[in-house]
């Protein structure tokens, strides 16, 4: 199958009924967790005197892996058990065993999309307010670093917000801003709390 069918069939897969909503659930709700520990790992990072950009990279980037890493296996094996379930049920009230079939293969199609967009989220929620560390120290200073990490993090959780507004026809802006709040909360609570 060419590269351009395969794209064009994963496009189709995500924007179908049985895969679309959950992908996109899985994607946010681990993307906002992603953004919110951006936040948590780069003020706190700050707060507690790390000396330099890639310090704070070298940490973030030690959260995403675990975050992506979780991610993919929690909903992996999620998907598994409850593909296994559905399977049976099917196998069940059709008297055959579908091993090695079309019906199979898609519910396995669709572990396999559904848990991958669970650790994209946290990848980009998270390694996207990691960008500003690599200008520290030439462009920015580290405190200047922290504020734009910060804003980009809101901006993160702004755009999921606004994402599911849309596809749920509420006002993206209103929705925007209550995912991004999460992130001047998260940041406030950094700074004004021990630890």
């Amino acid at each position: 199958m060419a590269p351009e069918s395969d794209s064009a069939s994963l496009v189709q897969r995500l924007g179908s009924d049985k895969v679309g909503p959950i992908a996109r659930r899985y994607f946010v709700s681990n993307g906002f967790d992603g953004a919110l520990t951006g936040v948590g790992v780069t003020v706190g990072a700050y707060l507690s005197g790390v000396p330099d950009g890639l310090t704070v990279i070298s940490i973030g980037l030690g959260a995403a892996i675990g975050l992506c890493t979780s991610g993919v296996w929690s909903v992996w094996e999620i998907e598994r058990a409850e593909m296994r379930a559905e399977l049976q049920e099917t196998e069940a009230a059709m008297l055959t065993d579908l091993s090695d079939t079309h019906v199979e293969r898609e519910k396995m199609s669709n572990q396999v999309i559904n848990a991958a967009m669970s650790g994209l989220g946290p990848l980009l929620g998270l390694v996207i307010p990691l960008i500003p560390f690599l200008m520290e120290g030439t462009v920015l200073s580290l405190f200047q670093a922290t504020l734009v990490s910060v804003a980009l993090a809101v901006g993160v959780l702004f755009t999921f917000g606004a994402y599911m507004a849309s596809i749920s026809q509420q006002r993206w802006y209103i929705a925007g801003i209550r995912m991004g709040l999460a992130g001047i909360v998260v940041a406030i609570l950094n700074v004004f709390l021990p630890g």
